[in-house]
C-alpha cells in the first residue's frame, strides 16, 4: 500500500498536510451515491492532505479499487446498484489491509454487525460530525502506519542481527556464520565458547534472529555482574514478602524471555547453587519463583557463553558436570582476533567509519603505518580492544586518515596490553618476593583500568578480560575504588 507521514491525533490541520506533503499521500475512496455528501468529503479529506477519489455507487467503487491501491475506503452502504457491504467485502478481497469505514443514514444493527464482521473499523450514522470522522481517520490511519513501521523495524532488526553485526572474512568466520545457520533452526540449547572480546553476544543475537522465535523477546544477562544474592531473583522473579525490600512480585527474566530466547552470559561464573535450579529449567521446563510455591513454565531458549575452560571447571569441582553436558547440546567457538588476522582491516574500517559518523569527523581512512600497527598487534583483548583503539583514534585525531601516534601505546609499541614488555620484567638475580610482586602488578593494572574505565568496574573488569566477580574481589581486597 501507498505509504504516508501521518501527523499524531490531535495535532492541527496544517500539520496534518504538512505530514502528508512530506510523503506519498495516503488515498482515500469515498463512495456515496448523494453527490452533495461525496463533494463535501473531498474538499475536507483534500485539506486534510489525503488524495480522494470519489466513487456514486459500488460497481464504479469495485472497478476503481481493482485499478489501483487505496488505503482507506468510506463507503455509504445503502446504494440503489449494490451495496456498501458487497463493496467492503471486494475490498477486502482486494486488500486484506485496507481500512473501510461505513456510513448510513437507515442505521440498522444487522447491517452494522455484518460491516464489522468483514472488517470495517467504524460506523457512523448520516448526519455525524465531520471533526469526529477525520480524527478517526487520522487515529485509525495512525496505527496502521505504526503496525508497518513495526513490521520494517522487525525485519531491519533481523537483518543487522542476521549477519552485518558479526564482520569477517575469514575462513574460521565462515564457519561460525554456517553454524549459526544451522543451529538457528533448532530449539536446542547453544554454547557459545570464546576469549573474552569475541562477540559472544553478537553470535547469541544472530542465532535468536535467525530462529522461529525472532519475533520473541531476547533477553541478556551478565551471571558474572549480579551478586550472587540477587542472581535468583533476576532470572526466575519473585513474590511479595520473599525478601526484605520485595514490596510486590516481580517478573523474572526467564518469564521476560517467554517464547523468546535467554543469554546466560559468563554462564562459568554462576554460583554452584543457581547452576542446580538453572539445570531444573533445562530439564523440566518450569521453575518457582523466588519465594513462592507455584510452577511456572518456562518456554524459552537458552544460549550460554563463558570464555573459561568448563571441562576444567567440571574436572575441578567447580562447575556441574550434568549442567555442563544439558548447555553444550550444540556449541560454538567465536575464534580469537590473532587468529582470524585478515578480519583486522574489515573491522577497523567499520569501525572507524562508525566513530567518524557518531563524532561527526572527517576521518576517512587508516594511513599505511597505522593499518600495519594493527596487523601486527597480538590483540588479546580482541574485537573489543580493536573498537576501543579506534575509538580513541579516531577522537584524537586531526587528518582525514589515523596516523600511527594517535593509536593506543601497547599498539604503538608492539606489545600485549595485557601483559609488560620483557624488558619491564625483573630479573631473578638473588632472588625477590614473587607474591608481592604480583599483587603489584594486579594493583596496578586493576586501578588503571578503574581510570580508563571511569570507575565503572563492569567495564574495567572487561578491559582486564576478567570476571566480574574476580575483579571486584580484588578492588575490595586492595582497597581500590
Amino acid at each position: 500500500m501507498t505509504s504516508i507521514s501521518v501527523s499524531r491525533a490531535g495535532e492541527t490541520v496544517m500539520e496534518s498536510n504538512a505530514a502528508a506533503k512530506a510523503g506519498a499521500k495516503l488515498r482515500i475512496l469515498v463512495v456515496d451515491d448523494e453527490l452533495s455528501m461525496r463533494e463535501m468529503l473531498r474538499i475536507v479529506l483534500r485539506r486534510d492532505g489525503y488524495d480522494v477519489m470519489l466513487a456514486e455507487n459500488g460497481r464504479e467503487a469495485i472497478a476503481l479499487l481493482q485499478a489501483g491501491p487505496f488505503d482507506l475506503l468510506l463507503s455509504d452502504i445503502r446504494m440503489p446498484d449494490m451495496s456498501g457491504v458487497d463493496v467492503l467485502r471486494a475490498a477486502k478481497a482486494l486488500d486484506p489491509q485496507i481500512v473501510a469505514f461505513m456510513m448510513t443514514a437507515f442505521a440498522s444493527t444487522d447491517t452494522a454487525v455484518e460491516a464489522m464482521r468483514l472488517g470495517a473499523l467504524d460506523y457512523f450514522t448520516k448526519p455525524f460530525n465531520m471533526d469526529e470522522l477525520r480524527l478517526k481517520i487520522r487515529q485509525h490511519v495512525e496505527a496502521r502506519q505504526l503496525k508497518q513501521e513495526n513490521l520494517l523495524l522487525k525485519r531491519a532488526l533481523k537483518s543487522r542481527h542476521e549477519f552485518a553485526s558479526i564482520l569477517g572474512r575469514s575462513d574460521a568466520m565462515q564457519v561460525v556464520f554456517s553454524t549459526i545457520e544451522t543451529v538457528a533452526n533448532t530449539s536446542s540449547t547453544v554454547l557459545v565458547s570464546g576469549e573474552s572480546g569475541t562477540g559472544k553476544e553478537l553470535v547469541a543475537r544472530a542465532i535468536h534472529f535467525n530462529s522461529l522465535r525472532r519475533d520473541r523477546p531476547f533477553v541478556a544477562i551478565n551471571c558474572g555482574a549480579v551478586p550472587e544474592t540477587l542472581l535468583e531473583s533476576e532470572l526466575f522473579g519473585h513474590v511479595r514478602g520473599a525478601f526484605t525490600g520485595a514490596h510486590a512480585n516481580k517478573k523474572g527474566l526467564m518469564e521476560v524471555a517467554e517464547g523468546g530466547s535467554i543469554f546466560l552470559d559468563e554462564i562459568g561464573e554462576m554460583p554452584t547453587s543457581m547452576q542446580v535450579k538453572l539445570l531444573r529449567v533445562l530439564q523440566d521446563r518450569r521453575f518457582r519463583r523466588l519465594g513462592g510455591t507455584d510452577e511456572v513454565q518456562a518456554d524459552v531458549r537458552v544460549i550460554a557463553a563463558t570464555n573459561q575452560d568448563l571441562p576444567k571447571m567440571v574436572s575441578e569441582g567447580r562447575f556441574r558436570e550434568d549442567l555442563y553436558y544439558r548447555l553444550n547440546v550444540l556449541s560454538i567457538q567465536v575464534p580469537p582476533l590473532r587468529e582470524r588476522v585478515e578480519d583486522i582491516q574489515l573491522l577497523a574500517e567499520h569501525f572507524l567509519a562508525q566513530f567518524a559518523a557518531q563524532m561527526g569527523k572527517p576521518v576517512r581512512a587508516l594511513s599505511g603505518p597505522a593499518l600495519q600497527l594493527l596487523l601486527d598487534h597480538q590483540w588479546r583483548g580482541n574485537v573489543r580492544e580493536l573498537q576501543n583503539a579506534i575509538e580513541r583514534a579516531v577522537a584524537l585525531e586531526r587528518t582525514e586518515a589515523v596516523l600511527p601516534e594517535n593509536l593506543p601505546d601497547d599498539v604503538r609499541l608492539g606489545r600485549s596490553a595485557t601483559a609488560p614488555p620483557a624488558a619491564e620484567l625483573p630479573a631473578l638475580d638473588d632472588g625477590f618476593d614473587l607474591e608481592a610482586r604480583g599483587e603489584d602488578f594486579y594493583r596496578h593494572y586493576i586501578a588503571l583500568a578503574l581510570e580508563q574505565a571511569g570507575g565503572v568496574q563492569v567495564k574495567a573488569a572487561e578491559l582486564l578480560g576478567m570476571s566480574f566477580r574476580s575483579f571486584r574481589y580484588y578492588v575490595k581486597k586492595y582497597n581500590l575504588r
